[in-house]
């Protein structure tokens, strides 16, 4: 990312940028992401964009999550992607899968977003998902804010908490609120740069100003014991620094309970307050700023069948720069194809409204019939594309088998409408033998099975497949063309006709590049080089 941020609004269109707050939910499952984005939209309400409508009823309880293997395991697999107004900002909430098999779609899912919200788990501290996650948001200097939840729970010493955020992270910490009391002594929180005291029993309002207020607030056996503990937090850790939040380099650090939704409305404020507007980005021939008069975004996620009603698919894009007008014309870059802008989508989780008008940094949804892919560039006629949008080696190969037989032609459909949703991959070997499947992990197979069954009545099962390692492979055409001449046999096409080695096992492929020394073997593709 390029440090493009919009100045201070002068135009109509730049002031509406400067509005935009895109964010990422990261954390590791079971600290409570879904609940605080069940908080966070209640203070949102309902997508309240010019010319849309608000929710109510069902709508204002809305889950992030809606697949059927979501709701009973209680896990997030796929991107949610949520839309709302909150102190005349508008925020694009990405809700990003917190299981470990999904971080593919959770890398492609941060490359849309401006900033992150960091949730721990105020028991168990830095776990093994968030330190994968935020190394991803690293990659991009991404600002994170960090939300430490379950406060009323027994916890860990909050000094504890940011020593090894600091530690673990190398990222400095700055609290902008301190937790008074723990566990069931959990009373509320003190704002350290102003004084300001929110007690978890008096909701949002302001309990009292300052340490003084305290001794009215805080039973006498304990205010000793919190008082030296907020002295402490005021005095010796390190203030808070807007540049160095910007540019990755510090978190700002607030707590709460995201179950009693104490601590939400802090969180949201800071984000208002902190977060970056929409930041420019590269292009493989030029930086793009947002606040451009050209309207440009790119695809970073494509989901089929959201609503089984309307059998539908959407592809989510990003919007860089300029303003999206609903009815007008782009080119796709890949196939230089002019498409109509008909019906773009914002969404409040599974529900949707027309989007009659989208301005950089927001994210809509446009529906197409397979025309969009991941990586994709859409224009208003200039011939670029964005860049750092990954497609990774899956760690699992296998093969589906199919029960019925007579339902082949349907299977190969639906493998090749949910391999461009990014949900597996599918490669097809040149020698003519049966397609194989790739997952990162074996929750991608459940979630395969069950879209299977539940979208296209297809009952599968899956079998071990000889292969334990894909690799696609590029370098001079004569050299390649000779490559994949000699390892017929071993070589397949993934979705995009581009080439894939499929090799048993680490030493037949250490074995391939010994041999082999002027072809590339990648483990990661940039999907925006794919040839229409």
């Amino acid at each position: 990312m390029t440090d493009l941020a919009v100045s201070t609004a002068a135009t109509p269109l730049a002031r509406q940028v400067e509005r935009r707050r895109t964010f990422a939910i990261i954390s590791h499952p079971d600290a409570g992401k879904t609940t605080l984005t069940e908080k966070l939209l209640m203070f949102g309400g309902a997508i309240q964009l010019a010319g849309q409508v608000r929710a109510k009823g069902e709508r204002r309880r809305t889950r992030s999550d809606w697949m059927n293997i979501e709701r009973e395991r209680g896990i997030s697999v796929v991107t949610s992607v949520m839309t709302f107004e909150y102190r005349d900002c508008v925020f694009n909430l990405l809700d990003t899968p917190g299981h470990e098999d999904f971080s593919e779609d959770t890398y492609r899912t941060l490359t849309a977003v401006d900033s992150a919200v960091m949730v721990i788990d105020a028991a168990k501290g830095i776990e093994e998902r968030t330190r994968k996650l935020f190394e991803v948001c690293r990659l991009r200097d991404i600002p994170i804010v960090t939300f430490v939840n379950k406060m009323d729970r027994e916890s860990r010493d909050p000094f504890e908490i940011l020593d090894e955020i600091e530690s673990t992270l190398a990222l400095d910490v700055a609290p902008l609120t301190w937790p008074i009391g723990r566990g069931r002594d959990f009373a509320g929180t003190y704002e350290l740069q102003t004084g300001r005291i929110r007690l978890v029993d008096s909701g949002d309002s302001i309990s009292g100003t300052g340490m003084e207020a305290l001794k009215g607030l805080v039973s006498a056996d304990r205010l000793t014991e919190v008082t030296e503990e907020l002295e402490l937090a005021a005095g010796a850790l390190k203030p808070f620094d807007l540049a160095s939040f910007r540019e990755g380099h510090q978190t700002p650090v607030f707590f709460g309970s995201a179950l009693r939704n104490f601590g939400v409305r802090d969180l949201l404020d800071g984000l208002a307050d902190l977060a970056p507007a929409p930041q420019g980005l590269d292009s493989d021939k030029r930086p793009v700023r947002p606040a451009e008069d050209r309207m440009t975004a790119f695809v970073f996620k494509v989901q089929a069948n959201m609503d089984p009603n309307h059998r539908d698919r959407i592809a989510f894009v990003r919007l860089c720069s300029g303003k999206l007008r609903r009815g007008m014309k782009v080119l796709q870059t890949r196939t230089a194809k002019t498409i109509g802008l008909h019906a773009p989508q914002f969404f409040f989780a599974q529900d949707r409204a027309l989007a009659e008008e989208a301005y950089a940094g927001d994210v809509v949804g446009i529906p197409n019939h397979g025309l969009l892919r991941i990586g994709d560039t859409l224009t208003e006629g200039e011939d670029i594309s964005f860049l750092g949008v990954p497609s990774f080696a899956p760690e699992i190969l296998r093969r589906v088998r199919l029960e019925d037989a007579m339902k082949a032609k349907k299977l190969k459909q639906a493998l090749q409408e949910l391999a461009e949703e990014g949900v597996v991959q599918v490669f097809r070997p040149l020698d003519g033998s049966p397609a194989l499947v790739g997952v990162v992990g074996p929750l991608q197979l459940d979630v395969l099975t069950g879209r299977l069954a539940a979208e296209y009545g297809l009952e599968v099962g899956f079998e071990q497949s000889q292969y334990a390692l894909a690799r696609w492979v590029s370098g001079p055409e004569k050299d390649l063309q000779e490559f994949l001449n000699a390892n017929r046999g071993n070589v397949a096409e993934d979705l995009d006709g581009d080439p894939v080695l499929l090799a048993g096992s680490a030493f037949q492929m250490t074995r391939a590049k010994e041999r082999w020394e002027k072809v590339a073997f990648l483990d990661v593709k940039d999907v925006r080089k794919v040839a229409a």
